[in-house]
């Protein structure tokens, strides 16, 4: 949830209300957010 939170800044009663199949696809749509607003350095390996 803190993930969730955390990328669409929803309140935790908003996060309360969703059961876990939506909990599940609004982290991977948050992790999916992160990743390409903060991708690695070109020279990662």
């Amino acid at each position: 949830m803190a993930d969730i939170a955390f990328i669409f800044h929803w309140p935790l009663a908003d996060l309360r209300a969703l059961d876990c199949d939506e909990l599940l696809h609004w982290h991977e749509l948050a992790l999916d957010r992160w990743q390409k607003a903060n991708p690695p350095p070109k020279d990662a390996p």
